[in-house]
């Protein structure tokens, strides 16, 4: 198998690896920009050429910069090299430098009947109505926590959802003062200012979150808890996430620290590892401005142009001041961690409910006793939530990183012999 070489190797394609794919090849370095979507995008633009991802898009066109979509990463076979799996085809990748722009996935908490038909993320129901899902008329619930509510919920009722309820975990006094904070930031007082004119008429509950979800054979109604107040509310779906987490999974098996729960970096967005750089949501939840700064920062670094990358310090400075207000106000309350009961599946790939899970005092010994994080999602699923509700910490990623045809991972060790 043959091996393709760059001087820049970008894995993600949303916007921290296109500002970041973009200024390298700018630069003049030879940059490969990789995603596992059909278009880039990422989670925040899913491939739509609006008006905000036009530009950014057209300017990653221009620079050069060759894109890989569909093509996920694998392995590391060795240093300066990467496993890859696209569009069902292996490959081998050697980079100088990488650029990890591998972004964020909704958080689940999981609550009895969590499991039924139509209970799904929040994020994940706006991908599949963008995909083609028809929702009018349908009656939603949204939940959880996070400015993302809002984002998803307006988005629903424009395409012709009945939006009846969003339930703010978060209590009105924290998300009052992250309002406030946003006096000195225009732009986004002005976008929450235009979610919530488009959301006018619709009910929203703050220090409220989800007990239950029932119904025979799929969701029917969900039973929220509002301040010790009891809400049962007929719906055909519950939009659900608690905020995001960042994937780490490839951060992770490069070796890079991991601190608080994001990838450690310096003022130029290098990890601990020698030639690895970090943009976006891996190294802090903090929207599309921290993701597009710390993208720029990291390309020109990584290419050699430190320099020019100064000037996008004070705009990745403002972002992560952001990052903490959000951080502060929508932090999840202790009593989610009473949501789940000790017959509530946990892992869905595997069918672990929490009581099996809580008779162990580690994540290693829960998995190898009931093979929770065993199953396809790899516990991207269960391990954040496992996290919050037990205390128990994932220990350690092993590749393949995504599930692929067993041919390809053979392939990669044939290399790597």
């Amino acid at each position: 198998m043959s091996e393709i070489a760059y001087d820049v190797l970008v894995v993600g394609a949303g916007p921290a690896g296109i500002a970041a794919g973009a200024a390298a090849a700018e630069s003049g370095a030879r940059v490969c920009v990789l995603d596992d979507n059909p278009a880039p995008g990422g989670q925040i633009w899913r491939g739509a050429v609006t008006k905000d991802a036009a530009p950014w898009i057209e300017r990653l066109r221009l620079s050069g910069a060759h894109r890989m979509q569909q093509t996920c990463v694998i392995d590391r076979p060795r240093d300066g090299r990467l496993l890859v799996d696209s569009n069902g085809r292996p490959a081998v990748i050697a980079y100088n430098k990488l650029i990890l722009a591998t972004g964020a996935r909704e958080r689940f908490l999981p609550f009895p009947g969590w499991t039924l038909p139509n209970v799904m993320g929040a994020g994940g129901l706006q991908a599949m109505v963008k995909g083609g899902l028809p929702v009018e008329d349908k009656r939603v619930v949204v939940a959880g926590s996070g400015p993302l509510l809002l984002a998803v919920a307006a988005y629903l009722r424009q395409r012709g959802a009945q939006v009846l309820m969003i339930a703010e975990q978060a209590s009105w006094a924290n998300v009052r003062r992250f309002a406030l904070s946003l006096i000195h930031q225009p732009a986004k007082l002005l976008d929450a200012a235009r979610l919530k004119l488009a959301l006018l008429g619709v009910t929203h509950h703050y220090h409220c979150h989800p007990r239950a979800a029932e119904g025979d054979g799929k969701l029917e109604r969900v039973l929220l808890d509002a301040r010790g107040k009891e809400i049962r509310v007929e719906c055909d779906y519950l939009a659900c996430g608690f905020g995001l987490v960042p994937n780490l999974e490839l951060p992770w098996l490069l070796g890079c620290e991991i601190r608080r729960g994001f990838v450690a970096v310096n003022e130029w967005q290098e990890t601990s590892v020698r030639d690895v750089w970090c943009a976006g949501e891996p190294v802090g939840i903090g929207g599309l401005a921290l993701a597009l700064a710390s993208g720029e920062i990291a390309g020109l670094a990584a290419a050699g142009r430190r320099q020019r990358a100064r000037q996008f310090f004070s705009a990745r400075d403002k972002a992560l001041r952001f990052q903490v207000a959000m951080e502060e106000a929508f932090a999840l309350r202790n009593e989610l961690k009473t949501i789940a009961t000790p017959e509530t599946i946990v892992c869905r790939c595997e069918d672990v409910t929490l009581d099996r899970i809580t008779r162990h005092a580690s994540w290693r010994a829960a998995k190898l006793a009931t093979r929770c994080g065993m199953g396809p999602c790899q516990g991207r699923v269960c391990g954040p939530a496992l996290e919050f509700l037990t205390g128990l910490q994932m220990d350690s990623v092993r590749a393949p990183i995504f599930p692929v045809p067993l041919g390809a991972f053979l392939t990669g060790e044939a290399e790597q012999s």
